[in-house]
């Protein structure tokens, strides 16, 4: 029974499980330093040079599934002791370096940094590199070589940078908190921080005075997640964690698609605000397009804002699979509704924690939403909702000529095309990861599945237009 795309996923889910489990029970503060000991026992073989390593890794890992450090705002966060096998990043020369007599890399270089030792292979002085690049564009053989770290590979906004430790450090000004370098380190250095905790808190409250309840909002992508198990069964899971009810953020979705429709009709040029990482961009790289921003909020805050005027001491508890949305949920417009957000692996460590086997679970129902709300979890969905809300709202005249970008670097392209006024677009759909949602970093698993599930979930909707689904809420 495979629930994780990788063997790091999986030690990330068991330190969650287990500071969880420990927590539910009331003992974390007392076994806080046993955790690691529990996950690498002494004498099992450990990927590090000692155990004591890895330890000592372990804890910081459990640090950061309890919230991890409070003076960084960013929620992504590098353990530095556990990034060191990776190799300097930049150009280096390789192998297949002839010694030629040529010597192009060293007339292009301006800073001198090229030499050459007795053989005539070339060498690159680090301390004068500029990492432009020229030497390895001349060079015949290609022996010249970008060797980037997995984790800067991974992020398209160029937030990565490495320090005199030779870690991945992380520029907070220019990071989108999408998570992509999460997913992508093969030590799994980098991890979002865990709000696991306050969750239990919430329950625990929750069934202890009978107030207070606690909603579960889920995103459309659950319907590709836990793939080894039926979605109703783990919907009955999440209830059977004191959750009061579960809530499609596919609703939410319906009521964004049928308010930005409208908005586009009115002013003509928009790009969407559901996606946090995509809207954190534009802030921090395209600030002069922050006034063509949607004005809605994201399906998950209109839902829980929805939820809370309707209830004032309900709890909202995100779940999905985005690490940026965690950031979204402490923003002074989403603070006041969103309590909350874990990722699709925590609500696995959740479970687990619990021993509940959501495999042995009877089925419940989850149907809020339309289809149109629900794709929204795979790249183009927003557009199929949008133009389906100027339809309903009899808004046929404006002819929605959409941009969908799947990924921040088709979000950049086509920002920089509307900044120089070439883009043949009114709309932009901008989804930081590739694939839209499904391909988030709190996935249990990532790939083209994910997409035709999400379709399929969404054709199963009882409710076919938006309008049927907001009628629900006498909207």
């Amino acid at each position: 029974m495979r629930k994780f795309d990788t063997k790091v996923q999986y030690l990330k889910y068991k330190v969650l499980r287990e500071v969880a489990r420990q927590h539910w029970n009331g003992t974390l503060l007392q076994n806080i330093w046993n955790i690691p000991k529990t996950i690498v026992p002494g004498k099992v073989p450990t990927m590090r040079c000692c155990v004591y390593k890895e330890r000592a890794i372990l804890a910081q890992r459990v640090r950061i599934a309890m919230g991890g450090d409070t003076d960084n705002p960013n929620t992504i966060e590098v353990i530095d002791i556990a990034c060191d096998e990776c190799p300097a990043a930049g150009y280096e020369v390789t192998a297949s370096c002839r010694g030629c007599l040529a010597h192009r890399c060293e007339d292009v270089c301006k800073r001198g940094a090229i030499s050459f030792d007795h053989n005539h292979v070339a060498h690159i002085d680090k301390s004068k590199c500029v990492e432009c690049g020229q030497c390895a564009k001349v060079c015949p053989y290609t022996a010249i070589i970008n060797r980037k770290r997995p984790c800067q590979n991974a992020c398209k906004v160029k937030a990565i940078r490495i320090n005199e430790d030779n870690a991945a450090c992380i520029d907070n000004s220019k990071c989108i908190q999408c998570g992509a370098c999460v997913y992508q380190c093969p030590f799994g250095a980098i991890s979002d921080k865990s709000y696991i905790l306050p969750v239990i808190d919430m329950l625990k409250e929750s069934e202890e005075n009978k107030k207070n309840k606690v909603y579960a909002v889920v995103a459309p992508s659950i319907s590709s997640q836990f793939s080894y198990a039926k979605l109703g069964q783990v919907i009955t899971g999440i209830k059977q964690l004191g959750f009061h009810t579960v809530i499609e953020a596919a609703l939410g979705a319906d009521m964004v698609a049928q308010a930005e429709s409208k908005e586009l009709a009115e002013k003509g040029f928009l790009t969407s605000s559901c996606c946090p990482a995509f809207v954190q961009y534009i802030k921090s790289a395209f600030p002069q397009m922050l006034e063509y921003v949607s004005h809605n909020l994201s399906p998950m805050a209109t839902l829980a804002k929805y939820i809370k005027n309707a209830e004032a001491t309900a709890k909202v508890v995100f779940i999905g699979p985005c690490t940026a949305k965690k950031a979204e949920a402490q923003l002074d417009t989403v603070k006041p509704y969103v309590d909350a957000v874990l990722t699709f692996e925590e609500l696995q460590a959740l479970l687990d924690s619990k021993d509940i086997d959501i495999t042995t679970l009877a089925e419940d129902v989850l149907d809020n939403a339309s289809y149109f709300g629900r794709i929204f979890a795979r790249s183009g969905g927003l557009s199929d909702a949008v133009v389906q809300g100027l339809k309903e709202q009899g808004l046929e005249d404006f002819e929605l000529k959409s941009c969908v970008c799947n990924g921040i670097e088709e979000c950049r392209t086509a920002l920089l095309k509307k900044s120089k006024n070439v883009l043949n677009a009114n709309f932009i759909e901008g989804m930081a990861c590739v694939g839209g949602c499904i391909g988030g970093a709190g996935c249990l698993t990532h790939g083209e599945k994910n997409k035709l599930e999400v379709d399929k979930y969404g054709r199963e909707a009882m409710e076919k237009t938006i309008g049927d689904a907001l009628s629900l809420l006498n909207m």
